[in-house]
């Protein structure tokens, strides 16, 4: 595994991010250990307040409940924004790592669970106290205003949100340009991105069916839930695999069926949890809607004694990329990190709430990836055509590569910023 610091580079950045390396180890490492919920993220906000202080940033605390807005404000020029997402996953960690958590939580419905960071946030957080301290330590070569957002809640398809509910757009100045990134699965040291929607919209579903209890042995006396619900569950697949075109994507997950307490007795009803990925609204009405027609026609088969209840849970909507900021972050990565280590990518089916900071603000966004994978595991892997095997965000075993993913994140967001802030392309 390739854990030695190496910063290959065509344009070199002011600063020394080699010395500054071993503080976001300790800090990355230390957030992993210690990971947070959705909404819980007080401890890791307060470590992204006290490095942005440190660095000389004016810190708002609290905002979106757990959210940090940090300023430095070096002159005239444009402002930047550079988010990052602080929340973790209720996952029990299966990496083995010696920073590995072995924390529980109590979830929002008052249940223990385990916790884990599943999906590189601790990275994105040891990524933006990176960049915005060299920021601060190099102000003498940039001008304007760049601006931090520790966001909470991202899992949740709320943080965005709550912070602007509270007072984003009106507390802070608008910036020209939102730019955000995250670790995927890929080559670490590798960045690839998108012009136009590069995540998709996601929509997660509660669907409750009613049945009648009966004793295991008396069937005939039941409308049995569990078999309404597995009827349910095979019937939705149908709707990617025969209500869509091969040319539209679509992505239909049960992620959840409970039913039940004991195997001798039928339960009174089932419930099914479930998550739609979309890239084209047409698509997305047109496969909700089918849900919801499957789910009352299983229900009306089975003959339930009412209908079932269907509960949004959460919904993200899709990120897309400004054509022309997205043109010049590219050009300052290829600058910077020469183009074999520059890739255009496809839509990806993840979703994220970032997309609400430009679209709400009006103003344009950026968003783009970073690997996460060790490079010879990710060769190998490719070419034994086993790249699925490769542990992805939210799995128990996702881990990313410390080096050199910690500072190619570092880097990208300095590249981006100083795209605007050095040049004054925002203006």
């Amino acid at each position: 595994m390739n854990e030695k610091p190496t910063t290959p580079a065509t344009e070199s950045l002011p600063g020394n991010l080699q010395d500054l390396l071993p503080q976001l180890e300790a800090l990355y490492t230390d957030i992993h250990a210690h990971p947070e919920l959705s909404m819980q993220e007080t401890r890791t906000a307060g470590l992204a307040a006290e490095q942005l202080r440190k660095a000389g940033y004016e810190v708002t605390t609290g905002v979106g409940k757990t959210g940090v807005v940090g300023l430095l404000r070096n002159g005239d020029g444009p402002v930047v924004m550079l988010r990052a997402d602080m929340d973790a996953l209720p996952v029990e960690e299966a990496t083995g790592a010696a920073y590995a958590s072995r924390l529980t939580a109590t979830d929002h419905e008052g249940n223990t669970v385990p916790v884990m960071h599943a999906c590189g946030h601790d990275m994105h957080v040891a990524w933006l106290v990176g960049a915005t301290t060299l920021m601060a330590q190099t102000r003498d070569t940039w001008r304007g205003t760049l601006m931090a957002v520790f966001q909470p809640a991202e899992e949740t398809a709320e943080g965005a949100q709550a912070m602007i509910d509270d007072g984003l757009f009106q507390r802070f100045p608008k910036p020209a340009v939102v730019l955000g990134q995250h670790v995927m699965v890929g080559p670490a040291g590798a960045i690839g991105g998108r012009k136009g929607v590069i995540t998709s919209a996601a929509d997660s579903l509660q669907i409750r069916l009613f049945g009648r209890g009966a004793h295991g042995s008396m069937p005939q006396a039941s409308i049995d839930p569990v078999v309404m619900a597995a009827a349910t569950v095979l019937r939705l697949q149908t709707i990617v695999a025969r209500e869509l075109s091969p040319t539209e994507a679509a992505v239909l997950t049960i992620g959840s069926l409970q039913a039940g307490t004991k195997e001798n007795v039928i339960p009174d009803e089932a419930v099914i949890k479930l998550n739609v990925r979309t890239f084209d609204e047409g698509v997305r009405t047109r496969v909700l809607a089918a849900i919801t027609r499957i789910v009352n026609a299983e229900a009306a088969a089975s003959g339930a004694p009412r209908p079932p209840e269907i509960t949004p849970l959460d919904n993200y909507s899709l990120v897309s990329n400004d054509e022309a900021a997205t043109t010049t972050v590219a050009e300052a990565f290829r600058r910077h990190f020469g183009a074999e280590r520059v890739h255009q990518t496809g839509p990806t089916s993840a979703s994220e709430d970032f997309g609400s900071f430009g679209a709400e603000w009006g103003v344009p966004s950026v968003f783009w990836f970073v690997g996460g994978t060790d490079p010879e595991i990710y060769a190998k892997a490719k070419a034994e055509n086993r790249l699925n095997e490769i542990p992805t965000n939210h799995n128990p075993r996702f881990l990313p590569v410390l080096h050199p993913t910690l500072e190619t994140g570092v880097q990208t967001l300095m590249v981006a910023a100083r795209a605007w802030l050095a040049n004054g392309a925002g203006d």
